[in-house]
């Protein structure tokens, strides 16, 4: 059977992903720092500049990286040897100069002007308790007020795949960045790839995400939740004629229970493959992504597409962030199932 979301026009650039561009910041702490300021274990919450600076005044910084959902997944692209770029808005302020510095070390192009006016950077302090448990407190700052105007649409033509995160709907600047440069690539026959974000985000943005997918979308990453929330079920078995239907090809991440493949009625069961005690699960979904779509790239099977993007999870789980220690490519090579 055809699959329409490998099939392009000579295209000089593999993927180019919009997101928001966030520096992570990793910090270690115990339960009761969780329970002094108010946290609940796993949340995900949006603070403002003088929350997050009062949370960083009494914890210890362990590493800072260049993040957000849409960013860790190019990262993930360009350290496999992918031709990728990045356009996210930053400020020109520390955090932003980070950002930017540390993104392109791993040979991802970002060319995104940095704004002098607006709000500073946005930044992400991780909160790592001893049980890898992550729980986000998210300052969003410049990232929502992403515009048209920061991205080049010419580029969108050249390349094979569009990545998109769901988390840009939340602002209608952003979104209105991300429906126009959905249209240019629909018309270009780039490919369209959305990640649901969170099961929060897809609470918000059930209908028009649902819109979206039916309008544009050729491919879309969830987790289980995210699933649930998005068809209102309380179970995943329910909703296999739900994400058949969806679009061309479907990928659920199931964390320790692997992954599902859905592409027209067929699913792909692939295993999860930890490397080792599980550290930090910060970026799993989105180095999964990475790691699947290197393998749509290369033309690989759809159960070899999984099987990488399973080893490349499966090892930042075993570290801090969302950055790997260890080389993608021989990881790849010494672990893949022929």
């Amino acid at each position: 059977m055809k699959e329409s979301f490998r099939h392009f026009e000579h295209k000089k650039v593999d993927l180019i992903g919009l997101g928001n561009a966030i520096v992570d910041i990793i910090v270690n702490i115990e339960d009761e720092f969780l329970e002094i300021n108010n946290l609940d274990k796993g949340s995900m919450n949006l603070i403002n500049s003088d929350e997050s600076q009062r949370l960083l005044e009494n914890c210890k910084v362990i590493k800072q990286i260049s993040g957000g959902s849409s960013a860790n997944t190019i990262v993930c692209l360009a350290e496999l040897g992918n031709d990728v770029q990045f356009i996210g808005r930053v400020k020109n302020d520390q955090f932003g100069n980070f950002f930017s510095s540390d993104i392109k070390k791993s040979k991802t192009i970002f060319n995104t002007p940095p704004t002098n006016e607006g709000a500073s950077t946005a930044h992400s302090i991780i909160l790592i308790t001893p049980d890898a448990q992550r729980t986000m407190c998210t300052y969003l700052g410049a990232s929502i007020e992403f515009e048209p105007k920061d991205i080049d649409f010419s580029v969108l033509k050249e390349s094979k795949y569009l990545y998109l995160e769901g988390y840009l709907w939340d602002s209608e600047l952003a979104k209105n960045a991300f429906l126009k440069a959905a249209q240019i690539a629909k018309q270009s026959n780039t490919k369209i790839i959305l990640s649901l974000s969170d099961s929060f985000c897809v609470d918000r943005h059930r209908e028009s995400f649902l819109e979206l997918i039916d309008n544009y979308v050729d491919i879309v990453f969830c987790n289980e939740s995210e699933v649930l929330s998005l068809f209102k079920k309380d179970k995943l078995a329910n909703c296999q004629g739900d994400l058949s239907s969806l679009c061309e090809l479907v990928v659920v991440t199931l964390g320790s229970n692997g992954s599902l493949i859905i592409n027209n009625n067929v699913i792909e069961v692939i295993k999860s493959m930890n490397k080792g005690k599980v550290i930090d699960t910060t970026g799993a979904g989105d180095i999964y992504a990475g790691g699947f779509i290197h393998g749509l790239i290369k033309n690989y099977s759809l159960k070899k597409c999984g099987e990488i993007g399973s080893i490349c999870a499966g090892q930042i789980i075993t570290q801090l962030g969302s950055r790997s220690n260890m080389d993608f490519r021989e990881l790849i090579k010494r672990n893949i199932i022929k």
